[in-house]
C-alpha cells in the first residue's frame, strides 16, 4: 500500500516538472495555431465568396466551425463511396460469374426456372445468382457476348457495350449486385431481388423460349 501511495507521489512530481509542462504546452500550441490557420483560411474564403460576410463579427466563429464540421463530414462521406466504388468495381475484374462448366451447360431458361424455385422457397441469394446466369446466357445465345467459364463481368460489360452502351450500364448495376451477394457476403433482402429481377425480366421476358420451355412469367 505504502509502495503505491509512493509511486503514485513520484508521478505526480514528474507530470509537475517544467520539462513535462512544456512539452504539453507546446503540443497544445500547435493544435491551437493550426486550428486558428484553418479558420482563417475559411474566413478568408467566405469573404471573397460573400462580400458581406464580416469575419469579426461575433457570428463568425461559430458558422466558420460549423462550415467546416460539414466540409469534414462530406469528405468522409465522399471517401466511403469512392472506396466502396473501387472495392465493386474490384470485383467486377476479379470474379468470374461462371464457375464450372455445368452451369456453362445449362440453357439460360433452366437457369431462370431454377431462380424461380429459390425465389418461391425465400433462397434470395441462390435467386439472384441463377437469374443472373440466365441474363448472362441469354446475351450469349443472342451473340450479344461470348460467355466463358475463365471470363469476368467486367469482361462482360466490355463486349456489351460495343452493342449497345444502354443495355452495358444495366448490366453493370446488375452485375456489381451479383458480385455483391456472391462475394462480398452481401445479404440481399426482398426489395432488393425483387427490383434486381425487374431489371433483369425486362429482357428475358421478351424470350419466345420462355413460353416455350413453360418458366412462368411474372
Amino acid at each position: 500500500m505504502l509502495k503505491d501511495s509512493k509511486a503514485r507521489d513520484e508521478l505526480e512530481e514528474i507530470l509537475k516538472e517544467r520539462e513535462y509542462q512544456a512539452y504539453y504546452d507546446d503540443s497544445k500550441g500547435l493544435i491551437s495555431i493550426w486550428w486558428e490557420k484553418v479558420k482563417d483560411w475559411f474566413a478568408d474564403l467566405l469573404a471573397d465568396l460573400f462580400p458581406s460576410f464580416a469575419p469579426s463579427s461575433a457570428a463568425a466563429g461559430p458558422i466558420l466551425i460549423g462550415i467546416i464540421v460539414i466540409m469534414i463530414i462530406s469528405l468522409g462521406v465522399i471517401a466511403f463511396f469512392i472506396f466502396r466504388n473501387r472495392k465493386r468495381n474490384r470485383m467486377l475484374h476479379d470474379h468470374k460469374p461462371l464457375q464450372s462448366m455445368n452451369e456453362m451447360n445449362w440453357s439460360f431458361q433452366r437457369h431462370l426456372s431454377e431462380s424461380q424455385k429459390h425465389e418461391a422457397n425465400g433462397e434470395y441469394t441462390l435467386a439472384t445468382r441463377h437469374l443472373f446466369l440466365a441474363l448472362l446466357l441469354y446475351f450469349h445465345e443472342k451473340e450479344w457476348l461470348v460467355a466463358r467459364i475463365w471470363k469476368t463481368n467486367w469482361e462482360y460489360y466490355d463486349e456489351l457495350r460495343k452493342v449497345n452502351q444502354e443495355w452495358a450500364d444495366q448490366f453493370y448495376h446488375l452485375a456489381r449486385l451479383f458480385d455483391e451477394v456472391t462475394y462480398g457476403k452481401h445479404n440481399i433482402q426482398i426489395e432488393e431481388f425483387l427490383q434486381f429481377r425487374i431489371t433483369a425480366m425486362k429482357w428475358l421476358e421478351n424470350s419466345e423460349e420462355i413460353r416455350e420451355f413453360g418458366v412462368e412469367r411474372r
